[in-house]
C-alpha cells in the first residue's frame, strides 16, 4: 500500500499528539517536521524517526505529500499557504485561522494548487456524535429547531504558563472561544446548518493573569430558522463538562456529552470520560442510551482516546487524497466556526447583533 507522507509544522504539544496518532495509521508516515527552533525541531525529529527540515519548501521539495499546520493560531494561514503554494496538501489544527479574511486566502490557496486542504474536528468521529449526526440526517427529530453549546471548563494559572503565546490577543489571538470552543462550535453548525445572526458578550470572570476572555455567552439565529445558545466558559474548576444538544420541531431531543470532568489539554492531560449521548428523546428509542454508553465505555478502555480519534481523521484525510474527494471536514466547513467566533467577537465589542457573511 503506498503510504502518504506526512509532514508537521511545529514541535509542541499538538504536535506530539498528531505524531503518536500517525503512527496507528497504515496508510500514512510521519516524514518530516519544521519548527524555527533547530534545537527542539531536531530532538523531535529523533524521537519520532523523521527528518528536521530548516523550512516548509525543504520539507515538499523532497518529497512530503501532506503537512499538519499545528503551530500557534495566529500562524495558521502563513503555514497553510505556504505549504499549499509549494505543493502540498494540507490539514489545520483548530480553529482554522483567527479570521474569515484568513480562511479566505487558505481555501483560494488549496484551489489555486489543486490541493486538499482540511480542518481538525475529530469529536465529529466520537460513535455518540455519529449517532446524533445520523438522527437529524434520518429525519428522527423532524427539523432541527433548538440548539446548545454549553462548556463549562478550567484553566489555570501553570496551564497559561506552559506557552509564551497562551493568554494573549497578539499570541493566541483570543481565549475559550479561539482555544477551547472550537469543536462544541463546529458540531453546533455540523447539526443545526449555518449561523445567520449573532448577539453576544464575552468576558474574563475570574484569569487576572491573562488578556483574553475566558467567558462567552451568545444567543444565534441560524439560516434554516432555528434557533440556538452558547455559553463557553473556562472559569468553573476543576471543569465539569462539554455539551451540545439540539431539540427538534417533532418535540424530540437528542444530545452528546463531548467532554466530562477536568476538561482534556493536549500534550497535558488524557481524555478521562467516554462522550456519551446524554439526552435522547426520539420516540421508540428512549432506552436506548444505556447500551450506546456501554459499548462507548467498552469502545473507550480499548482506546487512546487522545490519539485514536485524530487517526481516524487523518485516515479520512489520506484517503480523500487518495481518492481525489474532498475531506469531511474541508476549508469551507472549518470556516464556519470561524465566522461564528468573528462574529461574537464583534457582537460584544460593538455591544449589537451581527449579521454573519
Amino acid at each position: 500500500m503506498k503510504k502518504l507522507r506526512f509532514g508537521l509544522v511545529s514541535y509542541g504539544k499538538v504536535a506530539r499528539l498528531h505524531a503518536h496518532a500517525l503512527i496507528g495509521l497504515e496508510e500514512a508516515v510521519l516524514a518530516g517536521v519544521y519548527g524555527r527552533d533547530t534545537a527542539k525541531r531536531e530532538a523531535f525529529a529523533n524521537e519520532f524517526g523523521c527528518t528536521s527540515y530548516p523550512s516548509i519548501e525543504a520539507m515538499v521539495k523532497e518529497g512530503v505529500d501532506a503537512i499538519i499546520v499545528a503551530s500557534p493560531h495566529p500562524q495558521h494561514r502563513e503555514h497553510a499557504v505556504a505549504a499549499l503554494e509549494a505543493g502540498a496538501h494540507v490539514i489545520v489544527e483548530k480553529p482554522m485561522a483567527l479570521h474569515t479574511a484568513d480562511c479566505d486566502a487558505m481555501i483560494a490557496a488549496a484551489e489555486r494548487n489543486g490541493k486538499k486542504l482540511g480542518v481538525i474536528c475529530q469529536r465529529r468521529w466520537f460513535p455518540a456524535v455519529q449517532r446524533l449526526r445520523k438522527a437529524i440526517d434520518d429525519g428522527k427529530i423532524g427539523k432541527p429547531a433548538l440548539g446548545q453549546v454549553v462548556m463549562l471548563g478550567w484553566r489555570d494559572e501553570a496551564y497559561y504558563k506552559s506557552d509564551p503565546w497562551r493568554g494573549s490577543w497578539a499570541g493566541e489571538g483570543g481565549g475559550v472561544l479561539v482555544n477551547q470552543a472550537p469543536h462544541q462550535l463546529d458540531l453546533l453548525q455540523w447539526f443545526m446548518g449555518p449561523v445567520r445572526e449573532v448577539s453576544a458578550y464575552h468576558e474574563n470572570l475570574n484569569h487576572p493573569y491573562i488578556e483574553v476572555e475566558d467567558t462567552a455567552v451568545a444567543i444565534l439565529r441560524f439560516e434554516g430558522g432555528g434557533l440556538g445558545s452558547i455559553l463557553v466558559s473556562n472559569s468553573q474548576k476543576p471543569g465539569i463538562y462539554a455539551k451540545v444538544h439540539v431539540h427538534g420541531s417533532n418535540g424530540s431531543s437528542v444530545g452528546v456529552q463531548t467532554d466530562g470532568g477536568a476538561m482534556f489539554i493536549a500534550g497535558m492531560s488524557r481524555i478521562t470520560v467516554p462522550p456519551e449521548n446524554d439526552i435522547w428523546t426520539v420516540p421508540g428509542e428512549e432506552c436506548l442510551s444505556a447500551g450506546w454508553k456501554k459499548a462507548d465505555l467498552d469502545l473507550f478502555q480499548k482506546i487512546d482516546a487522545t490519539e485514536y480519534f485524530h487517526t481516524l481523521q487523518f485516515r479520512d484525510f489520506a484517503q480523500a487524497i487518495f481518492m481525489d474527494r474532498s475531506p469531511a471536514v474541508d476549508g469551507p466547513e472549518g470556516r464556519k466556526a470561524v465566522a461564528l467566533i468573528e462574529a461574537i467577537y464583534r457582537s460584544g465589542r460593538e455591544k449589537r447583533s451581527i449579521t454573519l457573511s
